[in-house]
């Protein structure tokens, strides 16, 4: 080979041998990219579980928490409504049908303080036409008799000497009589009722405008002290009233401690009343009739594992499943049973073992990985 081939020869193998790192590497860079992102990618395995990598955990928040097993007082949920204490509120109701009238201070309106036997709007009896007309004519002929009988005991003391003392006085008598009757009427053509507050407390509600027309019995205003109101719920079973150990109520986010005060000796809309009282100041801050939900828990315990509520979710068929996490970057799904506890969290009683590492917050975010 002569040397001119030769080097020909050598300087393409260099060439060859530079180009083939920068080649490589490229190329091997290249074949990785698509492994390297699916693996960084939460994906659900053919077997139902989830992977989940740790970068991704970080970014979703994901928090695995270890069960506890005991046994914990059951409890149940009941709907409720804000009522006012009997003994510190009350309705004022018109006795009588007439127009209104405001009071020594004008109509109250609602959430002014009232204190208890304030009139707060009058009522004026309104006649018909033919019966305030026989009130007028009867009014006249109790007028005319009590004239006559003015003059006849006049003339009865004159004659004090000769008259028996027993006619003076029943002529006397007729004629007081005479006065209060018309006295009677004359009070039924201008009566006017006053409604009066029947505790202290501030104006609930109120139907009052002056000048408007009610009937007996119509309820015109609603008095309550805020401070004194009361829990009512309804117990579709009986036999969970004898069963009550503490309840609180569910309020923002906070639980306010309950005390049960009673549970009523007949159905209502087939169910049994309970009411229950609470701190003045929380209680303060709701409205008449608001509805409320209330956790009652009971004497009763059950045996069984503690977690959250918010781990709790929902599987394709419906099962309540919670996500158990079985390694690092692996998360397995559980179909339990529970039971609930306080409102925030469940004793699983079946599905679930002592220890386990249950995922609780991000367990929503788990479940939507496909």
């Amino acid at each position: 080979m002569s040397r001119r081939l030769y080097m020909r020869a050598v300087a393409c193998l260099l060439a060859t041998a530079l180009a083939l790192p920068l080649a490589a590497p490229a190329h091997e860079g290249h074949d990785e990219a698509a492994p390297a992102a699916v693996g960084e990618s939460p994906r659900r395995q053919p077997d139902g579980s989830v992977f989940v990598p740790k970068s991704v955990q970080r970014q979703m928040n994901l928090r695995a928490l270890a069960a506890a097993a005991g046994e914990y007082p059951q409890a149940f949920e009941l709907a409720g409504t804000v009522a006012m204490d009997p003994n510190a509120g009350g309705k004022v109701q018109a006795a009588l049908a007439g127009r209104l009238q405001a009071g020594p201070q004008g109509l109250p309106v609602p959430g002014q303080s009232v204190k208890k036997g304030q009139v707060l709007a009058y009522v004026v009896p309104t006649a018909g036409a033919i019966e305030r007309s026989n009130q007028l004519a009867q009014q006249a002929e109790l007028r005319a008799a009590q004239a006559l009988a003015q003059r006849r005991v006049a003339r009865l003391r004159e004659l004090a000497d000769t008259v028996a003392r027993k006619d003076i006085e029943a002529a006397e008598s007729e004629l007081h009589s005479l006065t209060q009757r018309l006295a009677a009427v004359g009070a039924g053509l201008a009566q006017r009722d006053a409604l009066v507050a029947p505790v202290s407390g501030v104006i609930a509600s109120s139907n009052a405008v002056a000048g408007q027309v009610v009937d007996a019995r119509e309820l015109i205003f609603e008095v309550v002290d805020p401070a004194r109101l009361r829990i009512e719920a309804l117990a579709y079973e009986p036999a969970q009233a004898q069963d009550i150990a503490s309840a609180h109520l569910a309020l923002d986010g906070q639980a306010v401690p309950l005390r049960f005060v009673g549970a009523a000796r007949s159905l209502r809309e087939q169910a049994l009343p309970l009411f229950f009282a609470g701190d003045a100041q929380a209680l303060g801050s709701l409205a008449l009739g608001q509805p409320v939900r209330l956790v009652v828990q009971t004497r009763s315990r059950v045996a069984g594992v503690r977690v959250p509520m918010a781990a709790l979710q929902r599987n394709p068929s419906n099962q309540s499943i919670v996500w158990v996490k079985t390694a690092a970057e692996q998360f397995v799904p559980r179909v339990v049973g529970y039971l609930p506890l306080d409102g925030v969290s469940v004793a699983v009683i079946q599905g679930l073992a002592a220890g386990e590492r249950v995922a609780t917050q991000g367990a929503a975010l788990i479940n939507q990985v496909r």
